[in-house]
C-alpha cells in the first residue's frame, strides 16, 4: 500500500524561526514529530514518502502515486489544510486526517473521508487492519490517554536531515497544570505520562546513529511535569553522553517551578540542555489569578528567571496581553518586566480562546465569543470581545511588538541576559560549532552589520561581548540573529 504523509505549511509566526532560517541555510525549524512517530506505527512492507510543505512542495504525482493520504496538522495550519484537501478532492483521493486541529473540530471539515481523533497508539491497529480490508470507518477516537511506553522511534529515514535546524523527540505528554487558556489539558490530560528513560535514550540514539549532531527539542507540553521520572532520564541521558560522547544538546519547555529544583538544574545543564521555554504569561498578579496560572503566582518572577539563568539555561519566555483584569499600563508593564529580566526571546501573544478550552467554554457562555481562533497568537485578530476594547488592546499590542524588538531595546535585552547567565560545560563533549553556525555568522556580517538598521547597536553588542565575555560571544550572535526574524515578525503585525 503507497502511503502518503502529508505535513502542512506553518505561517509566518514566533515558532517559524523562517527569517532566521536564512542564516543557517535551513528550510525549517524541525520536523513533523507527529507524522514521523504514526509513519513508525504503519507496517514496514507499505511503501512510505513524507512531504513536509515547510521544506519542499506537494507534486501532483505525490498525490496520484498515493493509495491514501495521511494528514497531520495543528490549528494555525489550517489555511495549508484546506489547500491540501482541496488538491486531494481533485484526484480523487482519500485523506485520513488526524493531530490537534482534527481533534479538536474535526466537524469544520466536512470534504475529509476519515478521521483519527487523540493520540493515534490505541486506535492505529484498527486503522490498519480496516485499511487493508478496504472497510475504513469515518472516525476513530481513541479512548482516554495511551501508555506512550509502547509509542515507536519514529522513522526518521523519511526526512533529510540538511532541511532542518533541530530535530525533535518527546518524552512526556500530558501537564498536571490547568490554566483557562491551555489546550494541552483537553488533548493529553493533566497526569504526565512518561516513557522510560532507556525508550529516549534509544530515540536518541537512533538519531545519533542517523547522523544528526546538532540541537534536539524535547517537545513535552511540561518536561517536569514528573520531576522524579525526568531526573531518571536526565542521569541516562548524562550516563549515555558519557559513552557515546554525541556532541547533541537541548531544549525543552518547563513551567517556571523548574528555578525551585536546584538538582533539576544542575542534571538539566550536565545533560546538554542549553534552553527553556517558560509561560511566565504576565507581571501581573490579577491575570495569573484570573487565569489560573498557579505555579506562576506568589513568587518574583524576575527572580525566577534570573535564577535559571544564573544555572545555565537561557529562558525563552511565552507572554499574554488581554486578560480581561489586565489595566491600560500592561503594554507598559511587560515591556519593562521583559526588559527587565532578560528574557530576550520574549514571544508576546494576544489571549486567544482556543477551542474546547475552559476559556473558550467561558467566553462562550458570556457571549463574548466572535470567532475560532486561527492558532497564532500574534495573528492581530482577536477571537472574542476583550474588556479593554477591541483598537485598543490591537494598537497597544502593536506597539508593544515593535518596541520589544527595536534594535535598542533588543540588544540591551541580550546584555542584560548575558550579565546574569553562567554558561556551564556539559558532561562529555562540548556542544559542537557546525557548519551552519559558521554560515549563520558570516551573514549576521552583512545582515545585521551592514545591511538592516540598527548596525551601530549590533556592532556594540558584537565587540563588548567578544572582548567582555568571550565565552558567551557565540551565544549574543546567535540571539542578535534570532532578533532579525522577530523583528520582521513584529514589523507585519
Amino acid at each position: 500500500m503507497n502511503i502518503l504523509l502529508v505535513s502542512p505549511r506553518t505561517p509566518d509566526t514566533f515558532w517559524s524561526f523562517r527569517h532566521a532560517l536564512r542564516f543557517v541555510s535551513k528550510r525549517a525549524s524541525m520536523p513533523p514529530l507527529g507524522l514521523l512517530t504514526v509513519a513508525a506505527m504503519l507496517p514496514r512492507h507499505w511503501n512510505l514518502k513524507l512531504v513536509d510543505l515547510n521544506v519542499e512542495r506537494l507534486n501532483d504525482d505525490d498525490l496520484r502515486w498515493a493509495d491514501y493520504v495521511l494528514l497531520g496538522a495543528m490549528l494555525v495550519q489550517k489555511e495549508s489544510v484546506l489547500a491540501i484537501l482541496a488538491r486531494s478532492q481533485a484526484l480523487n483521493k482519500k485523506v485520513i486526517a488526524g493531530g490537534p486541529l482534527f481533534t479538536t473540530c474535526h466537524e469544520d471539515f466536512p470534504e475529509v473521508q476519515h478521521f483519527v481523533l487523540g493520540e493515534a497508539e490505541e486506535v492505529m491497529p484498527q486503522v490498519i487492519a480496516d485499511l487493508e480490508r478496504g472497510t475504513l470507518q469515518h472516525v476513530y477516537r481513541a479512548q482516554g490517554f495511551p501508555d506512550v511506553r509502547h509509542t515507536p522511534i519514529p522513522r526518521w529515514d523519511l526526512i533529510r536531515f540538511r532541511n532542518y535546524v533541530t530535530m525533535a523527540v518527546q518524552f512526556s505528554r500530558g501537564c498536571p497544570y490547568d490554566c483557562e487558556f491551555c489546550d494541552i489539558i483537553v488533548m493529553n490530560g493533566r497526569i504526565p505520562r512518561t516513557k522510560t528513560p532507556a525508550q529516549l535514550v534509544a530515540e536518541l540514539e537512533a538519531l545519533r546513529q542517523a547522523g544528526w549532531r546538532d540541537m534536539v527539542f524535547i517537545v513535552d507540553d511540561n518536561f517536569i511535569g514528573n520531576r522524579k521520572r525526568t531526573k531518571e532520564l536526565l542521569r541516562a541521558i548524562i550516563e549515555w553522553r558519557q559513552q557515546t560522547r554525541p556532541g547533541i544538546g537541548f531544549l525543552t519547555e518547563a513551567s517556571v517551578n523548574l528555578a525551585d529544583d536546584d538538582e533539576l538544574c544542575r542534571l538539566m545543564v550536565q545533560a546538554g540542555f542549553t534552553k527553556v521555554f517558560v509561560g511566565i504569561e504576565t507581571p501581573s498578579p490579577e491575570a495569573l489569578q484570573e487565569c489560573r496560572k498557579r505555579q506562576n503566582q506568589g513568587r518574583d518572577l524576575v527572580a525566577s528567571v534570573q535564577q535559571l539563568q544564573r544555572a545555565g539555561l537561557e529562558v525563552m519566555g511565552g507572554f499574554i496581553v488581554g486578560f480581561d483584569s489586565d489595566c491600560t499600563d500592561i503594554f507598559k508593564r511587560q515591556f519593562e518586566f521583559i526588559q527587565r529580566s532578560g528574557v530576550v526571546t520574549a514571544m508576546v501573544g494576544l489571549l486567544t480562546a482556543l477551542p474546547q478550552t475552559r476559556l473558550y467554554q467561558r467566553l462562550k457562555h458570556e457571549g463574548r465569543l466572535e470567532a475560532t481562533s486561527s492558532g497564532n497568537n500574534t495573528d492581530a485578530a482577536l477571537n472574542f470581545r476583550p474588556r479593554l476594547g477591541r483598537e485598543f488592546l490591537l494598537d497597544g499590542y502593536r506597539e508593544l511588538m515593535r518596541r520589544l524588538y527595536e534594535p535598542g531595546a533588543y540588544y540591551q535585552r541580550i546584555r542584560t541576559f548575558l550579565r546574569s547567565h553562567q554558561p556551564h560545560r556539559p558532561i562529555g563533549p562540548r556542544l559542537r560549532i557546525s557548519p551552519a553556525d559558521v554560515r549563520a555568522f558570516l551573514k549576521s556580517f552583512w545582515v545585521l552589520g551592514v545591511w538592516h538598521r540598527g548596525r551601530i547597536a549590533y556592532w556594540y553588542l558584537f565587540w563588548s561581548t567578544l572582548l567582555r565575555r568571550p565565552r558567551q560571544f557565540r551565544h549574543a550572535i546567535e540571539l542578535a540573529i534570532l532578533g532579525y526574524h522577530f523583528r520582521r515578525v513584529a514589523e507585519l503585525l
